[in-house]
């Protein structure tokens, strides 16, 4: 009987034990249910050079829970822990949590130099989750390829450091009394004369070419047209209104072009 009552009072004080194993089972889980969905989050908007990881570290020979982007590292799910980066600063974490003992809040990890078996450079950051009892039970990892990027910066510097190559050298910008003695030049050596050959109708042909190039909005424009055709600024007048009756369209007529012909 006494036995017995011994066997019963061993059960009973496992008891809280076997409870709080539970509940820190059920923690857990918890916590993987809500860490998954996070992982394709995180995956929907980085690009393929980025992997993200899931580590259970209660099963360090088969961590990987859930892994997007696994080329990057060459990793799958099911996995070691130690198939992972060389240069991982998670595992001095881990090792330091353990020496410490237990600890309440998460670590975070973030942004270090990492390493695959090949040689190729990531950038990591990680978290590493703790249950309510402290101990370590997970790992969220981030790892970026960061050869893409090298290259990406290499070819932009190569770009920016090349010699400039000498831009044609550019006239500068024509000045006013330029731009009105190539107008007349135009207007009058169209014909393939001497001024002194030309007749009437070819003189109101040349003032209306210098009209379409607005020779006459600008002041003094009538007389230097005159001067170059070796008529008076009175017959420019008529020869512009002689344009305007041709054509209904009294539009290319600047106003006061218009109403200096109007008084001639």
């Amino acid at each position: 009987m006494a036995a017995k009552s011994s066997r019963t009072s061993a059960v009973v004080a496992k008891s809280p034990r076997a409870e709080v194993a539970a509940s820190l089972h059920a923690e857990r889980e918890a916590m993987f249910a809500a860490l998954r969905p996070i992982v394709d989050v995180v995956g929907s908007f980085v690009g393929e050079n980025v992997e993200i990881v899931l580590h259970d570290l209660t099963q360090p020979e088969s961590s990987i829970v859930k892994i997007l982007n696994g080329h990057v590292s060459g990793r799958s799910v099911g996995e070691s822990i130690l198939s992972g980066p060389d240069g991982d600063k998670g595992f001095v974490e881990l090792l330091r949590s353990l020496q410490e003992g237990a600890q309440d809040e998460h670590s975070v990890i973030a942004d270090y130099q990492t390493f695959t078996r090949g040689g190729k450079e990531l950038q990591s950051s990680t978290v590493i989750f703790r249950d309510s009892g402290g101990t370590n039970f997970a790992s969220l990892c981030v790892n970026a390829d960061m050869s893409v990027v090298v290259q990406a910066h290499a070819f932009l510097q190569s770009m920016l450091s090349r010699p400039k190559e000498s831009e044609p050298a550019r006239d500068a910008p024509a000045g006013i009394d330029a731009l009105m003695k190539e107008i007349i030049a135009e207007a009058v050596h169209r014909f393939g004369k001497p001024v002194s050959a030309m007749d009437k109708d070819e003189k109101i042909h040349a003032v209306e070419t210098m009209m379409q190039r607005g020779l006459f909005i600008v002041k003094g424009g009538v007389e230097r047209a005159a001067t170059a055709l070796g008529v008076t600024r009175f017959s420019v007048y008529n020869y512009l209104d002689a344009l305007r009756q041709r054509s209904a369209d009294t539009s290319l007529l600047p106003e006061r072009v218009k109403r200096k012909a109007g008084r001639k």
